[in-house]
């Protein structure tokens, strides 16, 4: 009877312990989805307990205003809500773009960079320690901040013309090196990769005159190249012709050669002549030799008184003279007259047949 009487109500009807568990439960529930996702302010004081860090970023949690030494991966994480506080903090390259930076020159002329860009970088196992001194808005103070103080003592210790032309390229490097050198002194964990320069803006009158001189710059150049060209067209035209004197040359001196050639030529054939004209000189002077040799020998064998008597003889009979007087036969028949004059003939014959034959 007590179970029975548990179970009923006040007006007499049964109870349903169990349904009333379900839905507490179902309120419980929603009540606790509520609180995770849904925050009540906009400070990061929220009720919510899941939080999630996206990628690139770390977590890091303050706690009744007291940074916490606990920093988390991207991902789901929990906290306790209205009492921790949470911000995600970039830990990959970003770019901090800084504008409208007035700077005044050594010369006292006021010039404006319209944008300075940082390429930067928080490494992620300084987070906590950057953030305990400067702050989340640590960029304010070491890239913001820094470009404006070394911009305007680059521009306070150079002119107008060295900022705006001669070292204008040197800039990027020189901003990158001043602020890596603080922030590697003083903030270690912020990395600068990279600086980058706009131009900066000056004032029309200025602007116009150095419009002016780069026209003026430009003529000379143009002159200049000009100036190469017709240097480079005159090298060609004077290579050309030292090409082609020394193809006159070349040419030249084959035709030399093979003049040379035929010149040799001929006087190898010459000489051959010559020698076959000796040889045939000297071979009809020795047949002449050897002819009169024989002459002489056969005059020699022929030199007898018979035949030096007939030869007189037919002398005399050839002669056409008529002679007439007592003492004419005396004079052709005189034996010794006869004899002197063969005698005389014979040894005459005989030294001319020596001579020839020495």
């Amino acid at each position: 009877m007590d179970n029975i009487q548990g179970r009923v109500g006040a007006s007499g009807t049964p109870r349903a312990p169990w349904d009333t568990q379900v839905s507490i439960f179902r309120v419980l529930v929603l009540a606790i989805c509520f609180m995770l996702y849904i925050p009540l302010s906009a400070d990061g004081h929220s009720l919510d307990i899941v939080h999630q860090v996206p990628e690139g970023h770390v977590g890091v949690y303050w706690r009744g205003g007291a940074l916490l030494k606990t920093v988390t991966s991207p991902g789901f994480h929990l906290k306790m809500p209205l009492i921790t506080r949470y911000e995600p903090i970039q830990v990959t390259i970003q770019t901090d773009k800084v504008k409208d930076i007035p700077c005044g020159t050594k010369g006292g002329v006021m010039i404006f960079f319209d944008k300075i860009e940082v390429v930067n970088r928080l490494r992620k196992e300084y987070v906590y320690d950057t953030l305990m001194n400067y702050g989340v808005t640590y960029d304010k103070t070491w890239i913001y901040d820094k470009i404006h103080h070394e911009i305007n003592q680059f521009c306070s210790s150079h002119t107008l013309q060295e900022v705006y032309t001669d070292m204008f390229d040197q800039i990027d490097e020189q901003m990158k090196e001043a602020i890596q050198a603080d922030c590697t002194r003083y903030a270690p964990g912020i990395e600068i990769i990279g600086v980058r320069v706009t131009k900066p803006t000056i004032p029309a009158t200025i602007a116009r005159n150095y419009e002016r001189m780069e026209e003026e710059r430009t003529k000379v150049l143009i002159a200049i190249e000009k100036q190469k060209v017709l240097e480079k067209e005159v090298e060609t035209q004077k290579k050309m012709a030292v090409t082609e004197a020394e193809k006159d040359a070349h040419v030249s001196k084959i035709v030399m050669a093979q003049k040379l050639t035929e010149k040799e030529s001929i006087k190898m054939q010459q000489e051959i002549e010559n020698e076959m004209y000796l040889a045939r000189e000297r071979s009809l002077a020795d047949s002449y030799f050897y002819k009169v040799v024989k002459e002489a020998e056969a005059n020699k064998l022929k030199l007898t008184p018979e035949y030096l008597e007939l030869r007189f003889i037919e002398a005399i009979a050839n002669n056409t003279k008529m002679f007439f007087g007592n003492k004419v036969p005396n004079m052709v028949f005189d034996q010794r007259l006869l004899g002197n004059f063969l005698s005389e003939t014979v040894n005459s014959r005989s030294k001319q047949s020596e001579k020839m034959t020495q």
